[in-house]
């Protein structure tokens, strides 16, 4: 029997009594109240409120222009949506690089002003710090390696990371340094599945994966993208379950087309 089924509430601590019984965990990303009222409905166990809205919600490039404020804008949407999910927020670029004690006031912040359960941030050793300063103020924290797109300028490149044996070696020490400081749990983007499975084996704690193989203790995928609500963005890791740009597209010229013929309004459509 599924743990969803049994509990109203997703906790770090349900995440990791799946992990223990082999139950995967699915996680969605959502940055409105009306998106995530329908993840939510629909018994996903996270979500995440992605800096991919700099992307899909601002048109952005990349992920680095979004702000703490828009994030938590964002945030207090989808919280005020949810029931049962555990919901993460991401800390922007910028907001926890600089210091621990500014990553702590960011993370706080986010806590406060947007009733989230748990903040999520990039990189490994270098944000031993901050990882450790926001965790003494009882927040939890998931971490992010392999792919970090907030580094996108330093790889140059949206890749698969850690193919070289230096560069995985690396990513097991940090999955393990994360783990010891004491983050709940781990996203690991776009790196080889061998790899990955290797690291949600070694680790007691979960490890969700986009673009790292079926290996690992749950799966993430941006929301927008798996509905092929976006239609220019096809990597290789993407499963579109809709194709809601073309139903869409079709809906918004059926209108049109009804309001230019006068077919709409009809006599039953108005008072």
């Amino acid at each position: 029997m599924s743990v969803h089924k049994e509990i109203r509430k997703v906790t770090t601590h349900v995440l990791l009594e799946m992990k223990q019984r082999g139950e995967k965990i699915s996680m969605l990303t959502a940055y409105d109240y009306t998106m995530a009222k329908i993840i939510d409905s629909s018994g996903i166990d996270v979500v995440l409120v992605g800096d991919s809205a700099s992307n899909v919600m601002a048109g952005h490039e990349t992920t680095l222009p979004i702000t703490l404020d828009q994030m938590i804008y964002h945030a207090s949407s989808v919280v005020r949506a949810i029931d049962r999910a555990l919901v993460v927020v991401d800390l922007p670029f910028g907001s926890y690089q600089a210091n621990s004690k500014e990553a702590l006031n960011s993370a706080i912040r986010t806590m406060k002003e947007s009733g989230a359960h748990a903040i999520k941030l990039e990189g490994g050793k270098e944000v031993k710090e901050s990882i450790e300063r926001i965790l003494t103020a009882g927040i939890p924290v998931m971490g992010h390696l392999g792919l970090t797109p907030q580094s996108i300028y330093k790889f140059g490149t949206y890749e698969v990371r850690a193919k070289e044996d230096e560069e995985a070696d690396r990513l097991m020490e940090d999955a393990k340094l994360l783990e010891q400081y004491g983050c709940f749990a781990i996203v690991l983007e776009k790196i080889p599945a061998a790899l990955a499975t290797q690291v949600a084996k070694s680790l007691t704690i979960p490890v969700i994966g986009i673009g790292a193989g079926g290996g690992v203790d749950g799966q993430v995928l941006v929301t927008h993208d798996m509905l092929g609500m976006t239609h220019e963005f096809s990597p290789r890791f993407l499963r579109r379950y809709l194709n809601l740009y073309e139903s869409m597209g079709n809906a918004f010229k059926q209108y049109i087309a009804d309001v230019k013929s006068k077919s709409f309004p009809s006599k039953k459509e108005q008072y």
